[in-house]
């Protein structure tokens, strides 16, 4: 076959992921936190993009700088001196009320505007010529309203920072300080030592034991059970501090496990002790802290805000709005772009602001089709799962992201994109979005499948109300179950009780009877 050049036509299609494509489909799946970080990069690097309400300020301030040269301040001389003439009356008659009313000279008297600011007419001349004026204008108002409480609240301290003020006071060389320093910095926020201690000498080149040393110095530091390698541990340096630790407590201290069992039996022989000697343990153990490092200040956990409002309407119907706190308000100053615009004289300076300028649109543009996509996945899903918003959660359905891309016209990954990290707030409470999509579990009678959250709601429905005498187990479950119309598998029954940390019947069974018994 011979090898000749030949020019072809051929005709393909194929999807290009345009910067701007990326920046939407990056938006979609942002939640608001995350959503408000990326905007506010946005305004510091883009000079045409503004807050909305930022704009608006500005647009009124500029209104009312374009009326004053309007106004005509040309008058006749004489006019304008009865004026002063009245204007100088005037502060003298209120300087005069002043000094009666206080016994004082006038200049004595603090005054201050509005805005905490020194007027002109209040320091004498001198005081402005040596700079009082400009050293006392960013001053702060005596009076109370000007209080901000916030200043006065005190940081909680952390653990690592009371611990490192106690070590400063410890009799130890600065070599053995730096190494209590690196084991503070090692230690979890509930006050617990887990890392091996070989690795930390590795790490600082030192040998074990004086690590070891260091550590046991610091075990006798407050809060009392910090530096614990385990719970049982913990626990122990609480009762030597107490003086109450005994060898039938440390027996007891060594099978925690049979303790959160319930195993008395196994607890009364373990521990060597009658059953009145061994409930006084209990109690003691029970009174000690098993995570003394959460006295000090750690992170706040953070609300969730939700996306979505639903609420229903007198008429029967649903409300849905997204939550206007969340979206950000940023819009194109287009008067700022007309100024750079008009000034430009390099390519590069033009080409520079046309960037911006696009960016800026598509971000607006990005933002508001964010917001319309989450409206129309949030409105399918309150139309897809009716039956638990006015029913409750046995009324779940089976749900999947197919069948709410074909009820918006969308593409499932546009709406897995949504249901990342967006919440919807109803009447039953706050739910991730994708709370709403379970798996599907069969119906023994042939009818509709049911959704695996009520079927699991269901599970812990008939094990609170099962009685102490008759302890369900898997089987009897799944039994019951099936009576109600859902075709489940006993393992499945089992999966579903351990995701719920739902002890098996005869951990169930021993633990009514304790609860009988006492």
């Amino acid at each position: 076959m011979a090898l000749t050049p030949r020019l072809d036509l051929r005709q393909s299609q194929q999807l290009v992921m345009t910067p701007q494509l990326q920046q939407a489909i990056k938006l979609l799946q942002l939640s608001n936190l995350d959503l408000a970080a990326y905007v506010e990069q946005e305004l510091e690097k883009n000079p045409l993009l503004e807050r909305a309400d930022n704009l608006a300020v500005e647009e009124e301030h500029g209104s009312d700088r374009e009326v004053e040269p309007d106004r005509d301040l040309s008058g006749d001389s004489d006019d304008s001196g009865a004026l002063d003439e009245l204007s100088l009356s005037n502060d003298s008659d209120a300087a005069d009320a002043k000094e009666s009313a206080l016994d004082t000279d006038y200049d004595n008297v603090y005054t201050s505007d509005a805005a905490g600011d020194i007027p002109a007419d209040g320091p004498r001349a001198d005081a402005a010529d040596t700079g009082f004026l400009a050293a006392s204008s960013g001053s702060s108002s005596f009076s109370g309203s000007d209080v901000n409480l916030e200043q006065t609240l005190s940081e909680d301290i952390s653990l690592r920072d009371h611990l490192s003020q106690q070590l400063s006071l410890l009799p130890l060389s600065h070599a053995r300080k730096l190494i209590g320093a690196y084991l503070i910095d090692l230690v979890s926020e509930a006050g617990y030592l887990a890392d091996d201690l070989g690795e930390v000498a590795a790490t600082l080149g030192c040998s074990v034991d004086m690590v070891t040393e260091v550590l046991d110095q610091l075990r006798g530091l407050e809060p009392v059970g910090v530096f614990a390698r385990d719970l049982g541990d913990c626990l122990a340096l609480q009762l030597k501090d107490q003086n109450r630790y005994d060898p039938a407590i440390a027996a007891l201290l060594d099978n925690l496990d049979m303790l959160a069992a319930r195993d008395l039996k196994g607890l009364l022989a373990v521990c060597a002790v009658d059953q009145e000697d061994l409930a006084e343990m209990i109690s003691e153990i029970r009174a000690l802290d098993p995570k003394p490092g959460l006295q000090f200040g750690t992170d706040i956990a953070q609300t969730v805000v939700p996306d979505v409002f639903v609420r229903r309407r007198p008429d029967g119907g649903w409300h849905i709005e997204l939550n206007s706190e969340t979206l950000p308000k940023v819009l194109v100053n287009n008067q700022y772009h007309t100024i750079l615009n008009g000034r430009a004289r390099k390519k590069d300076e033009k080409e520079y602001i046309s960037d911006c300028l696009n960016t800026a649109n598509w971000l607006v543009k990005s933002l508001d089709q964010r917001a319309h996509t989450i409206l129309k996945v949030a409105t399918a899903l309150v139309e897809e799962q009716e039956m638990f918003f006015t029913q409750g959660i046995e009324f779940l359905r089976p749900l999947n992201l197919k069948t709410i891309a074909e009820a918006i016209s969308m593409h499932e990954s546009t709406v897995s994109r949504v249901m990342s990290n967006k919440y919807m707030a109803t009447s039953r409470g706050v739910f991730e979005l994708k709370y709403f999509f379970t798996s599907a579990i069969n119906s023994s009678e042939g009818g509709d499948s049911h959704s695996a959250v009520s079927v699991r709601h269901k599970l812990k429905q008939l094990i609170d109300e099962e009685l102490p005498n008759k302890i369900l187990s898997d089987d009897k479950i799944v039994e019951l179950m099936r009576l109600q119309g859902i075709d489940i598998a006993r393992r499945t029954v089992a999966k579903y009780r351990d995701a719920m940390k739902i002890p098996s019947s005869v951990q169930r069974r021993r633990q009514k009877k304790q609860l009988i018994a006492s």
